[in-house]
């Protein structure tokens, strides 16, 4: 019998978040290869005014430089909020619960493709706590 995560848990349960909320936290987890690869491009991006242009819409800066170091850090604010989250929820795991909650990939792929050091009920336990904590992070 394996575990299932549902969206919403028994409030009993110490890491319940409304199942809204937890979808939200999850869909926001799932946008940072997306941050990953937007940080990345935008290394020595000055002279691609076209891509420049695409990312800082929201930004009114005349200075490219100050408008990528702007972009680059809320990309870099956003992936280090997982990323620090992932480590406060267990350190030993943390690399295997960014995966699991940036790619989507259960406890089955991970075990598969990463060799994941531990049974599926802990991974899922600290799944779980990852979100109560990113909550707690996001407000």
């Amino acid at each position: 019998m394996g575990t299932t995560i549902r969206a919403e848990l028994s409030k009993k349960n110490p890491y319940w978040l409304e199942k809204h909320r937890y979808y939200e936290l999850k869909h926001f987890c799932q946008q940072y290869p997306i941050w990953k690869q937007a940080y990345n491009s935008l290394g020595g991006l000055s002279s691609r005014q076209a891509d420049l242009a695409m990312c800082s819409n929201k930004y009114n800066m005349s200075n490219p430089t100050e408008r990528i170091a702007i972009i680059r850090s809320f990309y870099s604010e956003r992936m280090g909020m997982i990323e620090k989250t992932a480590k406060e929820t267990d350190l030993s795991l943390a690399e295997y619960i960014v995966i699991g909650v940036t790619e989507g990939m259960s406890y089955d792929l991970l075990r598969v493709n990463y060799n994941i050091p531990c049974c599926k009920d802990i991974y899922y336990e600290c799944y779980r706590r990852f979100f109560w904590l990113l909550n707690k992070v996001r407000g």
